[in-house]
């Protein structure tokens, strides 16, 4: 473990590779599980003012989810999560003419349509943050449906932090990505990754 400033980084995140490969899993990560994609408090709000304007790009099924319950619920193990459809399926899962899954609120987004890309969860994965109340932990998910991205991001070599770029910097900002990058060259240059 690694830790800049109150956050604790595994070195799963700076050894293993990853790569999303959607021609291979075509969005299996939105679809699969027992429960929906971790949220914050303040994506709520947030997941409210994106729904009118992905509305028509929701299933039925989601739609009617959401009618009941709403766009999350508290899981069984106390988190607040996105809705799902039928135990598993994200009620913001949308589908391209080659079956491929998709998020409608990224879809949404890079559209133009609205200012907000996802839950922080779902761009950030397979990074996953436990939050401690003085540290949050940043950890590596292994999940046997990323296993594409696994190979691919073997035979590219880009370790998840450096596919994760972006996300990183959107949660923690460019400033501790930084810090991020010095510790991989430092845990490169002692031969730890």
């Amino acid at each position: 473990m690694i830790q800049i400033d109150d956050i604790v980084v595994s070195l799963d995140v700076f050894r293993e590779k990853f790569i999303c490969d959607l021609a291979a899993c075509k969005g299996e990560c939105c679809i699969e599980g027992d429960a929906g994609a971790p949220l914050e408090e303040a994506e709520l709000a947030q997941l409210e003012e994106v729904l009118p304007v992905v509305w028509d790009d929701l299933l039925p099924s989601a739609q009617e989810v959401i009618k009941q319950q709403g766009t999350y619920y508290t899981d069984e193990e106390g988190d607040v999560v996105t809705s799902i459809v039928n135990g598993k399926d994200c009620v913001f899962t949308c589908y391209d003419d080659r079956g491929y899954c998709f998020c409608a609120i990224e879809k949404a987004y890079r559209e133009g349509k609205v200012s907000f890309m996802k839950p922080i969860s779902c761009h950030l994965y397979p990074i996953r943050i436990a939050d401690y109340g003085t540290f949050q932990a940043v950890n590596y998910h292994k999940w046997s449906v990323c296993h594409a991205a696994w190979e691919l991001g073997k035979e590219v070599g880009t370790p998840v932090y450096k596919f994760l770029k972006e996300p990183l910097v959107r949660k923690y900002g460019a400033v501790w990505y930084a810090e991020l990058e010095s510790v991989a060259e430092e845990l490169k240059e002692q031969g730890m990754i």
